[in-house]
């Protein structure tokens, strides 16, 4: 009997096998995706890991191991990278102690390190990314009409042109001058502390980087200022309300001491 003859293998046959072998180990996608995506995600994915680190150490104890918050802080899953930026940018966090309200003091953490921390708790769940600087520039914005949407939306609590003011309970209105463009615009999408928030859905990227243009006008270098206390923004009447309180009343004082000067000569 003749021995049967191996069959020949075809020539591809060890190409598709290793092809096969990388797909199931998610190899495949190495291989063949771009390289400005696959390097983008790795340097995302040593973010994320970076950042988990950072936040064991310094949130951990508040916020939960796992973000779900705790009775000396709010959960985190879900409030979204720009949150994170803005509230460790502007140095509300970490809180050096419990109080009402967080208040802005310098940043403990490095940007790099803030955007590691932003990654990992905007990894928790959906919500507002870090604004890009076309988004938040207020280059060639509106100013009249941020004017009018800021005093219809901001002004009762931030003052008109953006000083601050009181609160209920120790809480406060801080004020906008000096504040990036960038921290202006997270804000107003995520509302920090008492603030509301103001999504895209209810107030468009355009309109914000109209508010974002007013307050840089009339807190900016270039801001002609008329002279005087100005209260806020409302102008230089400061001076004319002192005298009217002082003077007036030091003009009652002086009518009554006249009075009474002429009241006894008259007895005397």
């Amino acid at each position: 009997m003749k021995k049967l003859s191996a069959r020949r293998r075809h020539p591809l046959a060890a190409v598709v096998v290793l092809l096969l072998a990388l797909a199931a180990t998610g190899g495949l996608y190495a291989v063949f995706a771009p390289a400005d995506k696959a390097q983008a995600e790795t340097a995302q994915s040593l973010a994320i890991e970076e950042g988990k680190k950072l936040y064991a150490v310094g949130c951990a104890s508040c916020h939960g191991t796992g973000g779900q918050g705790s009775s000396d802080g709010p959960p985190l899953v879900g409030v979204g990278a720009a949150a994170v930026d803005f509230q460790v940018g502007t140095g509300r966090m970490p809180m050096m102690a419990q109080g009402a309200q967080a208040p802005k003091k310098k940043a403990v953490y490095t940007q790099a390190e803030i955007d590691q921390l932003a990654a990992y708790i905007g990894a928790m769940g959906a919500g507002p990314s870090i604004p890009t600087k076309k988004q938040y520039s207020p280059e060639g914005a509106d100013i009249a009409n941020g004017g009018e949407l800021f005093r219809n939306n901001c002004a009762q609590c931030h003052n008109f042109t953006g000083q601050g003011g009181a609160l209920t309970k120790g809480k406060y209105a801080p004020g906008l001058d000096g504040v990036s463009p960038k921290h202006l615009y997270e804000a107003m999408q995520t509302g920090p502390q008492n603030m509301p928030s103001f999504p895209d859905t209810t107030m468009p990227e355009k309109d914000k980087r109209d508010i974002i243009a007013y307050v840089n006008a009339v807190n900016g270098d270039k801001t002609v200022h008329n002279g005087g206390l100005n209260l806020g923004g409302l102008g230089p009447v400061s001076e004319g309300l002192f005298a009217w309180i002082f003077g007036l009343g030091a003009l009652i004082v002086t009518a009554i001491w006249v009075a009474a000067r002429t009241a006894k000569a008259k007895k005397s």
